[in-house]
């Protein structure tokens, strides 16, 4: 019962404030759901090669290793990622036959020690480079610096280096310093997708029965040691078998497992949780059920079933490989080992069921996880005590116990909610608009955020989409997000721009409508003008450089801003290609036409003659596969460089300069070469040299004066210099095109001829007064007509599938995907590399090509393209694998309506008959065919 005077301070309370229905603290309730917009994605860093693995260090960094053996450190308060050290470790196994093939192992795992800010101790897991174990060892890192001599070795795995695969690695301290940490089976992947039972002699490395069912080996299990200040461990009380126990290993916390995942622990409870990747069969069989991935939880030690029981303890049954004969299912109610060998106990405890279990299809029992490939990584469980209370990314109640999960294929985060045993109650998506692809990791940092390191879209190699990303909770004010623009940003004077704070907005309700908007414009000579309207437009009637910023305030008075540069007296240069044939595609042409123009107000045009050929810098480059040709086109060349420069060494041959100084003689006056060597280009000689030309100076190279220029503008007497400066230097080997003619393409050595060509043409012109110089820049990017679908800007229904080789899965009856501004000119047929295998569950479809949007005009349609059950191949030795690929892909063929000019493309994969959550097919290439051209 609420006493009077409470009830009265409630009903006080209420006047000031919405009605009420309690005193309760209303902000952080765990029964009301955040919404989603309260939460960042933030992107720390991007483009490591395999990152495996992180674990947090004091002062805002992030400490992870790369599986080549790469340790780094990436500070989040610089920004700086930093190599702090390098572990040698193996990365390869050589099978039978003596082929050498990529294996999972390498450098594998690492964590800081709990008590990391005094005795600056990490551990990792890794392969020996020499001899077939795996190791956790211990090192100092002070600094920024790996002390390879406080390297001290604390527990080795004797592993096989005959067949791939599975490692683990992960690991987690508990509150008492325990360690736990997840090894892999080390075992070759069934040929049928099942579980491993091989007994037969030679076929050890296919039999799980030798290790994750054995109790007196380390592999297949999660350990649970005490690491020792000496670099020893002892074995903590409570695990699966005691110190001691004949045929068993007492490190051993729980067994049974194939590949488990990331571990963590609930700082509450002490439950252990983990993600699990099981085996690849599709559908039930005689061998036993299809393949699960699984996530775990251990309320204590226990037997996790691999490899007799999967999921929910569903079992495989006994095969006799000798006689391939089959048996009874193995007995859940009383699990041996029998193998031949097996060095452990024969008995085993009874089997603990997995908490989640899911196959490629769509799960009965958790059908929230969709479908297509699968590989449970794991996450934290959130607790609110374990941050301290100035930590500013700390999630809401509404999580309190939840265990978020992530998949390292399907790229969703699942809240999943457990009673007060821990036993599961459901599940639901966490940020479900939102993509994580290969999260390799995922843990709450100090700062209250979800920090997830991604691996990368295809294995055994360095991805540029790797990368670190947080997300961050704002659980208070959220602050307007400011978008400001203007229709016109430079110009001759005078001139209008309408500035635009188009895209401003505020995430709070109670802001919606109320937000103050202020436009501060500030010229180079310190005059400000406040204008007070969401969308004013402002007249610039004098010469000079703006700066405008947008600051926009809410109703609690949090603001935030946005700006950019306006420069008035100076018209931006026009710069033009003439290209005949298709503008984004290359077919495999010969020759290429082209011609260039330049147009500026101030400076003239390449047509009058007053901009000459020499000042306009026009490259043509080959653009590797994996790059962007229009980031590519946006950065400035080495030929830039040269026009730019040639811009100085034309002033100067148009001036009086001429009549004393020589470009390598001395004159009246130094040579330029000479005031080159004496002057290093450093701003304050530049700025110096400026002032000689504009004003004059003597005593310097002898008694006679220099004149002074005053009818130079101080932008053109800095490109004199610039140039004069340059004389020196090693020039770039870039050679630019003339202003028109015809180019040859050419694919360098070396180069695999999957990318495609740049034709750029750039020009900077003189500036105006004391106007900066503005660039003008035009550009043909001409893709290969093999495209990439992860290319696509727009997506919808599309599951990225990360193997040793990359599929796009495309789930759903109108999944669709779509590329923006592509020309059509001369494309009469389109072809896609489909897959639709039965292995990943998929039911097949047609395609269609629409233009402008998913409801668009179509313009061709494939025939239906049924499942086929081609098993996985890997490509014969010494082929070309992109070509052999292309030779064993089925094609989707799709002869197009004559079109012309830049398109939308949408292709759109039907099958009206198809679940939401059923997979059409997988794609790996869109091919832009010219028939004529390849005839």
């Amino acid at each position: 019962m609420i006493k009077p005077i409470t009830l009265r301070l409630c009903l006080i309370s209420s006047f000031f404030f919405v009605l009420i229905f309690s005193c309760k603290n209303q902000k952080d309730d765990p029964s009301i759901k955040p919404e989603e917009n309260r939460f960042t994605k933030v992107v720390l860093t991007e483009g490591m090669d395999e990152p495996m693995e992180m674990t947090f260090l004091p002062g805002r960094k992030i400490l992870l290793v790369e599986r080549k053996g790469a340790v780094k450190v990436f500070d989040e308060n610089t920004g700086e990622m930093i190599e702090v050290g390098f572990v040698p470790v193996n990365t390869k196994y050589t099978n039978k036959e003596g082929i050498v093939r990529e294996a999972e192992e390498g450098l594998m795992g690492v964590i800081a020690d709990p008590n990391y800010e005094k005795n600056n101790w990490i551990y990792m897991y890794y392969a020996d480079p020499d001899v077939p174990k795996h190791v956790l060892a211990r090192w100092e890192l002070k600094g920024n610096e790996l002390i390879n001599s406080s390297k001290k070795i604390l527990l080795e795995v004797p592993t096989q280096r005959e067949e791939c695969c599975h490692t683990g690695g992960g690991m987690v301290f508990d509150k008492d310093g325990n360690l736990y940490l997840t090894t892999g089976n080390n075992t070759v992947n069934p040929r049928e997708g099942t579980s491993n039972l091989d007994e037969r002699p030679g076929h050890e490395n296919s039999d799980d029965q030798r290790a994750p069912g054995n109790t007196n080996d380390l592999r297949g299990k999660i350990l649970r040691i005490k690491p020792e200040p000496d670099g020893t461990y002892s074995i903590p009380k409570g695990n699966l078998f005691p110190v001691g126990m004949e045929k068993t290993r007492p490190e051993i916390y729980t067994m049974g497992h194939r590949n488990p995942w990331r571990p963590t622990l609930d700082s509450k409870t002490g439950f252990l949780y983990w993600g699990e990747v099981g085996p690849d069969a599709v559908t039930d069989s005689i061998w036993g059920p299809k393949g699960y991935d699984e996530f775990n939880q251990a309320k204590g030690p226990g037997f996790f079933g691999w490899p007799y029981f999967i999921g929910n303890n569903q079992a495989y049954v006994r095969h006799n490989h000798e006689t391939n004969t089959y048996g009874e299912p193995y007995d859940v109610n009383n699990p041996v080992n029998e193998s031949v060998n097996n060095t452990g106990l024969r008995e085993l405890p009874p089997p603990i069921p997995a908490m989640i279990w899911y196959p490629y299809g769509v799960s009965e029992e958790f059908p929230m996880l969709g479908s297509s490939g699968r590989s449970a990584t794991g996450g934290p469980v959130f607790r609110k005590a374990d941050f301290k209370k100035e930590a500013p990314f700390v999630f809401p109640a509404y999580y309190e116990g939840k265990w978020l999960i992530v998949d390292f294929m399907r790229g969703w985060i699942m809240a999943v909610t457990m009673d007060n045993n821990g036993d599961y109650v459901s599940m639901e998506r966490f940020l479900p608009n939102e993509t994580f692809s290969s999260a390799i990791d995922m843990d709450f940092g100090p700062d209250g955020a979800l920090y997830i390191l991604e691996y990368g879209s295809a294995w055994f190699r360095g991805n540029p989409n790797s990368r670190i990303v947080k997300i961050e909770y704002n659980g208070g004010n959220r602050k307007p997000m400011v978008q400001a623009s203007a229709d016109k940003k430079a110009g001759a004077v005078p001139f209008t721009a309408n500035l635009s704070s188009e895209g401003t907005l505020d995430y709070d309700s109670y802001d919606q409508g109320k937000l103050k908007y202020e436009w501060k414009i500030i010229s180079d000579k310190g005059q400000q003008t406040l204008l007070k309207e969401k969308n004013p437009s402002f007249d610039f009637n004098e010469a000079g450089t703006y700066q405008v910023t947008l600051t926009v305030t809410d109703t609690k008075g949090e603001q935030n801003s946005a700006g950019f540069q306006i420069f008035a007296g100076n018209e931006p240069p026009q710069v033009k290609i003439d290209f005949s044939g298709n503008r984004t595609f290359y077919f495999g042409q010969s020759e290429i036409q082209y011609a260039v123009t330049v147009s500026d107000k101030e400076d003239g045009s390449t047509k009058d003659g007053k901009i000459k050929a020499e000042e306009v810098a026009i490259t043509f480059d080959y653009v590797p596969s994996g790059f962007d040709p229009i980031e590519i086109a946006s950065k400035q060349s080495g030929a830039e460089t040269m026009a730019v420069l040639n811009i100085g060494k034309n002033l100067i041959e148009g001036s009086d300069c001429k009549s004393c100084h020589q470009y390598d003689k001395s004159s009246i006056g130094p040579s330029y070469s000479a005031v080159a060597e004496k002057y290093p280009k450093t701003a304050s000689n530049i700025d110096y040299l400026v002032d000689k030309i504009l004003n004059g100076g003597s005593g310097v190279w002898g008694d006679h004066g220099m004149s002074a220029h005053p009818e130079l503008s101080a932008s053109d007497a800095k490109r004199m210099v610039d140039f004069i400066l340059s004389m020196n230097e090693v020039k770039p080997t870039v050679t630019p095109l003339p202003l028109s003619g015809s180019i040859k393409p050419k694919i360098p050595e070396g180069e695999d001829g999957q990318g495609g060509f740049l034709l750029r043409a750039s020009y900077s012109d003189k500036g105006a007064g004391q106007i900066a110089s503005l660039s003008g820049v035009d550009f043909v990017a001409l893709k290969n007509p093999f495209v990439d679908p992860q290319s696509a800007e727009l997506r919808k229904g599309v599951n990225l599938l990360t193997t040793p080789s990359i599929n796009f899965f495309m789930v759903g009856d109108r999944s669709h995907i779509g590329f923006k501004s592509f020309d059509l000119s001369g494309v009469e047929a389109i072809n896609l590399y489909v897959n639709v295998s039965p292995r990943n569950g998929a039911v097949g479809g047609h395609i269609e090509v629409r233009l402008g949007s998913p409801e668009g005009q179509i313009i061709g349609q494939s025939q239906k393209m049924e499942p086929l059950n081609q098993g996985f191949r890997r490509p014969p030795a010494g082929v070309n694998i992109i070509q052999w690929r292309r030779e064993n892909t089925p094609k989707a063929e799709i002869k197009i309506d004559k079109t012309s000019g830049l398109q939308d493309v949408f292709f759109i994969f039907r099958n009206p008959e198809a679940g939401k959550e059923d997979i059409l097919m997988s794609i790996s290439e869109i091919q832009f065919s010219n028939i004529i051209t390849q005839d």
